[in-house]
């Protein structure tokens, strides 16, 4: 009996010390600079493929992003740029993910899928925060950012009314000389200003003037992401574009011509 007892305590230890090996192995290789992280095995093949018209090598060398930073993305959606930022900043930084409420089933959707590639990654899952973002609370205890990402939301807080206090919640996060990074689709300079965004399109005079108002100064802009192909008159706004195509096969291969919408790269300091 107490063979038995040993033999089985033996072929559990032995599990165990197999379990603990192919965790080990899976575990993946943490980046140390943009270039790695953009080419990193945390990325899926899917998110890779739209690198064309997002260029975050460059989007993320011109906003100054160190490993060390800490760094907070606003609404990381399904997490294209989490794949990137998160496995780098994690060995010396910290990557927090700002997740607004999960007040409807799209939302909601959206902080599973982040959640659940928190969940899947070992080597990242302690070493993630996540927080709320409800303007105009707080996002993280004032003056304790490095970097406050957005990608593509203005125009989202515009439609609710909120993108004055989403502004300021940011440069409060933020420590002196701190920096604000924002890419936004891009409206014609002339066009009649929407305070609601619908089009999905915001004119860059009125980002860069929410930006100020809450105390940021505009640092530097950049084309990196422009697209000249987009006349921005679509019939859906910036959702006829690629990636949503939310005309169906309407006029697809014209839209896909296009590639993603046009838009503005600003980085914004807050001033020591």
């Amino acid at each position: 009996m107490k063979e038995r007892i040993l033999l089985l305590a033996c072929l559990v230890f032995l599990g165990a010390c197999q379990s603990t090996k192919k965790d080990a192995q899976d575990m993946k290789p943490l980046p140390t600079t943009i270039e790695e992280a953009a080419n990193s095995p945390f990325r899926t093949e899917a998110n890779r493929a739209r690198d064309i018209y997002r260029h975050p090598v460059e989007t993320l060398n011109f906003f100054g992003l160190k490993p060390e930073m800490t760094v907070v993305e606003i609404s990381p959606g399904a997490g294209w740029y989490m794949e990137i930022l998160a496995p780098l900043v994690s060995s010396k930084g910290q990557y927090i993910a700002a997740l607004p409420p999960s007040n409807n089933e799209y939302m909601k959707r959206l902080n599973e899928k982040v959640q659940s590639w928190i969940d899947n990654h070992p080597e990242l899952k302690d070493k993630i925060q996540t927080a709320t973002f409800n303007p105009p609370e707080d996002i993280v205890p004032e003056g304790t950012a490095d970097m406050v990402l957005t990608f593509r939301n203005v125009h989202n807080w515009m439609a609710r009314g909120t993108a004055q206090e989403a502004f300021n919640a940011f440069y409060r996060a933020l420590k002196p000389g701190g920096i604000l990074g924002v890419v936004e689709h891009r409206a014609n300079p002339k066009s009649k200003r929407d305070p609601k965004a619908k089009s999905g399109y915001v004119r860059e005079a009125d980002v860069i003037q929410m930006a100020q108002k809450a105390g940021f100064k505009l640092e530097a802009k950049s084309e990196i992401n422009a697209n000249p192909k987009d006349t921005k008159n679509h019939p859906e706004g910036v959702w006829t574009l690629p990636p949503t195509l939310r005309l169906g096969e309407k006029n697809k291969d014209k839209y896909l011509a296009i590639g993603e919408s046009d838009r503005m790269t600003l980085k914004f300091v807050k001033p020591q």
